[in-house]
Formats: structure tokens, C-alpha cells, sequence
């Protein structure tokens, strides 16, 4: 009697630990945002906004990324250096790859869409090649000159996937592309997408 008594808890112990590992193992990731301390070294400390719904404002991205199932978050220094990054969630890694594909398009078309808007506006992009992490991420520059104010302004942008979810990185400041932190920005960005999943 006992020894079928202790067989019957036995089973039903480990039928609670099984339902136990499929819920927690059932229970979706969320991706995870940078932190200010992963930024690229600024002259200033970094600060970081709370994430916030929707894709935020950006000039090279902007309509890109669907809002419903994507975040950003807003970093911020006490001098004229910024950083966005958008995390979008897609329903499928075949959806996710193709908003890599729109999204990489609009940041190399971006200064020709800024030449056409802003006709005092002059510059140049390169890319900077391929960072290796996960599904991969792709880092450009975009160094502007305004021939009427006469302000130079450098942006990095960096666009990369795991699985679902695509990050787009900006960094951005006053100033041109020889003082700008690419070796850092590859850093982050590297940091970005190893901490989507």
C-alpha cells in the first residue's frame, strides 16, 4: 500500500515539475536596451531616457520600422552628443530580415533625401562594413556640412538582428567624421544586438 502510495506522488511530483518548466520555458524574451554605460566614451557623462513605445524621431529611419512592436529609448551628454535605439519585434525572422533590407536602404539613401529637403546641405556616407554578431549588423556614417549656417554634424548609424528582433543604433554630434567614436560605435553596436535574445 505504501509503495504504491509513494509511486502515485512520485508521478504527480514529476508531472508538476514538467508543467513548471514548460510554463517558465513557455514565457517570452524581451529584448533588452542598451545602457548608457555602453555608449561609446563621450567628454560628458551618458544619460538614458526610459524606453519609451513606438520608433521615435529620426530623419533616416523615420516610417521605416512599424511602431506597434517597436521601442526606443533616447541617451542624452550634457554637451551637443546624442544616441537613439529602436528595437522592433517582428512576427517572423523572415519579416525581420526584410526590415533589415528597408531599413539599411533608408539610411544609404539618407543624405540624398537630406540634399533634396535642405538644398544648403552638403556631405558624405560611407559604410563601415559588417559587424559578426548573431544574424549580423551594418554600420555607416553620414557627415554633413550646412553651406549657409556653416554647422558640420556627424551621425553613426548601425542597423543588426537576432532572430526576431532589429535594432537600429544613431550616435550623433556636432562635428565631422575624424571625431567620431567608430571603433566605439562598432563596440555598441556589437553590444546592441548580443543584447536582443
Amino acid at each position: 500500500m505504501n509503495m504504491f502510495r509513494t509511486a502515485a506522488l512520485t508521478t504527480a511530483a514529476v508531472g508538476l515539475t514538467v508543467v513548471t518548466i514548460g510554463a517558465a520555458t513557455a514565457a517570452p524574451v524581451t529584448p533588452a536596451f542598451l545602457s548608457a554605460s555602453q555608449l561609446p566614451a563621450a567628454s560628458t557623462a551618458w544619460h538614458a531616457d526610459p524606453v519609451k513605445p513606438g520608433t521615435g524621431d529620426d530623419f533616416c529611419t523615420q516610417g521605416v520600422a512599424p511602431k506597434a512592436g517597436s521601442k526606443h529609448r533616447e541617451f542624452r551628454t550634457e554637451l551637443d552628443t546624442g544616441a537613439q535605439q529602436t528595437i522592433t519585434v517582428a512576427a517572423t525572422e523572415a519579416k525581420a530580415k526584410a526590415l533589415v533590407t528597408k531599413l539599411r536602404a533608408s539610411v544609404e539613401s539618407c543624405l540624398d533625401r537630406m540634399k533634396e529637403q535642405y538644398p544648403t546641405i552638403e556631405g558624405e556616407a560611407f559604410h563601415h562594413g559588417r559587424v559578426d554578431v548573431e544574424e549580423g549588423a551594418n554600420v555607416y556614417s553620414i557627415d554633413t556640412h550646412d553651406t549657409e549656417i556653416g554647422s558640420s554634424d556627424i551621425a553613426l548609424y548601425s542597423v543588426g538582428r537576432d532572430g526576431k528582433a532589429v535594432t537600429v543604433v544613431r550616435w550623433s554630434q556636432l562635428g565631422e567624421l575624424d571625431g567620431a567614436p567608430l571603433d566605439g560605435f562598432r563596440k555598441t553596436t556589437r553590444t546592441a544586438v548580443a543584447k536582443l535574445y
